[in-house]
């Protein structure tokens, strides 16, 4: 695309989360560079497994994303922001069905021309990571499972 800047590679950066779930607690860690920092997600009323599904946590990882880029990226073109509001949407029709129908919008509160706010978005959009990680159809490996007696 033309006018949009994909920085030179940077070293990996590990990113992990870690749920941690039994009748009696719930747990979640996330983690950065071996940043690790509880994440606070409540359990089912039933104990079994967190009162938020990975859906909502897809989505959320696609606004928050988005969001953080705008900043970083207005940072970067001396544009500022005064807000950023991000609403990420998908249909998952099924058990075991992959989302359908993903999309995001973005709303930006900035004294910039709107020519600039709108190369803004562009940009953001075409170096945001978790978009283009969707967008490029990366595998996920399920690594050796063990089972535990309880």
């Amino acid at each position: 695309m033309r006018g949009i800047r994909h920085l030179p590679p940077e070293a990996p950066v590990r990113i992990s989360a870690h749920v941690q779930s039994s009748r009696d607690a719930h747990r979640v860690t996330l983690s950065t560079a071996d940043n690790a920092r509880p994440f606070a997600v409540a359990a089912k009323p039933s104990g079994a497994g967190s009162s938020v599904n990975g859906g909502e946590f897809l989505m959320l990882a696609l606004a928050t994303c988005y969001c953080n880029d705008v900043y970083r990226e207005a940072a970067r073109q001396g544009i500022p922001v005064d807000g950023v509001d991000v609403e990420a949407q998908a249909d998952f029709e099924g058990v075991g069905l992959a989302a359908r129908n993903i999309t995001y919008r973005a709303r930006i509160a900035s004294p910039a021309p709107a020519a600039a706010i709108e190369a803004l978005l562009r940009q953001t959009d075409a170096v945001a990571e978790v978009q283009n990680t969707l967008r490029a159809g990366v595998g996920v490996t399920m690594r050796p499972w063990e089972a535990r007696d309880t």
